[in-house]
């Protein structure tokens, strides 16, 4: 294996690798270079926390570095994913001065956004929908780039992305390079990418589409009901960093109240919080300021903060693939952690496709008869609407002697018509 050291690379760029400790490229990094710097079309698979950012954009400042008419875009599915490489190519060109890179996402002021245009950065990173935003206004013009890169590709080809980058897709030149990295990549999607490259090269490395396999998971089988307490005791025997996924907006904001009444120090992101306060949030969570952040699946894809030592699944993901970004924010750069999830009855099947999907060893299900609320044994079989409840079926006679059926209370209420007594509805205490 080459040190970057010995690479081909510009003694910028060089500096800049040595001063972020770069020594080795990954498994990931090593695999793709060639066909990169070649300038061929590829999609790449591989294990989140591998190294997959590095992968394509130290070979693309190389290129930017040796071609300065050129000019790159990053697209990302969300806006903490968009800093978070923006960032990371801040630090690879800050040696470079004559290359510049910015982030265009949603939520943010617009205005620093045109300022930063005006400056012609050579390598946008954005976030589909603001970049469309950029092109209708003409702030922003695309015919330069050479090169284009779908990060968590799985993501931006499924249906919410697909038609916003067919038309990103036509501001772009027909000649370039296009690049798509992830850690799932499922057939419906790799069908879908064929879309927009030219004869790509597969690659797929490590545990591809797979959990880490430094990251410990395990499951707690609970009712419902019983999650609150449990989530308390899980963070209490656990030290270091802690990210806590729930399965949506509302329920993140009352756990994170919850734990807060308890004495936490916990952190909120979700799409329901402005840009300002979710990057307010990964701050104070990266600097350790609070030691718990409670999040949904927007933030399953983009943090990468090497401390996060334990993910907890408070709800199941939605998706399947989102299972493996979720713990993938653990053991990142070949560190440890560990993940637990909350499965309760009516996640039952989800679970054991999950399992099934990743191979995820020693989570076998225990005794699965169980229902939230108490033991199977003692509950009445719920009303589901396939067959009517006794009290429907019962008998009643009339005054003229006749029988018809019924409300378990007798006749049925009047409504107030010509000659009838107006009655009150019967109740049932359910």
């Amino acid at each position: 294996m080459k040190r970057f050291q010995d690479m081909a690379l510009a003694p910028e760029l060089k500096a800049a690798l040595h001063d972020l400790k770069f020594e080795n490229p990954t498994e990931i990094q090593e695999a793709v270079y060639q066909t990169a710097f070649e300038g061929s079309d590829l999609m790449a698979c591989a294990e989140t926390g591998s190294g997959k950012t590095g992968a394509y954009s130290i070979p693309m400042v190389s290129k930017l570095i040796e071609n300065p008419k050129a000019s790159a875009l990053i697209l990302a599915p969300t806006r903490e994913l968009v800093h978070q490489i923006a960032d990371f190519i801040r630090d690879l060109i800050k040696d470079t001065p004559d290359l510049r890179a910015t982030s265009l996402v949603g939520g943010a002021d617009i205005k620093k956004q045109l300022r930063a245009l005006k400056k012609n950065p050579r390598i946008i990173v954005a976030t589909p929908g603001r970049l469309i935003d950029h092109l209708k206004r003409q702030s922003l013009k695309l015919s330069r780039t050479e090169l284009l890169v779908l990060d968590e590709g799985d993501r931006m080809l499924d249906m919410g992305f697909a038609p916003q980058l067919n038309q990103i897709l036509k501001y772009l030149p027909q000649k370039r390079q296009t690049m798509l990295f992830s850690a799932t990549l499922p057939e419906k999607v790799k069908k879908l990418a064929e879309a927009y490259t030219v004869n790509p090269k597969k690659i797929s490395v490590g545990r591809a589409s797979l959990p880490v396999a430094a990251i410990k998971q395990s499951i707690v089988q609970l009712k419902h009901k019983d999650k609150k307490e449990r989530i308390l005791d899980e963070l209490n025997q656990r030290d270091g960093a802690i990210i806590v996924f729930s399965k949506t907006k509302h329920g993140t904001d009352a756990l994170a109240k919850n734990l807060k009444s308890f004495g936490h120090h916990v952190d909120i992101i979700h799409g329901g919080r402005s840009q300002g306060q979710r990057n307010k949030a990964i701050q104070s969570f990266k600097q350790g300021r609070s030691r718990i952040l409670c999040a949904t699946d927007i933030a399953a894809r983009g943090i990468d903060i090497p401390q996060v030592e334990h993910v907890i699944n408070f709800d199941l993901p939605m998706s399947h693939e989102d299972y493996v970004h979720r713990i993938g924010r653990t053991a990142r750069n070949g560190a440890k952690g560990e993940a637990v999830s909350f499965v309760t009855p009516d996640e039952h099947r989800n679970w054991q496709m999950i399992a099934r999907k990743y191979q995820i060893p020693g989570v076998e299900l225990e005794n699965a008869n169980f229902r939230d609320g108490g033991d199977e044994k003692s509950e009445k079989r719920p009303f589901r609407g396939k067959k009517k409840p006794k009290f429907f079926k019962k008998k009643f006679k009339s005054k003229d002697g006749s029988e018809s059926k019924g409300a378990s209370s007798g006749r049925r209420p009047s409504r107030g018509g010509s000659g009838g007594k107006r009655r009150s509805r019967p109740s049932f205490n359910a």
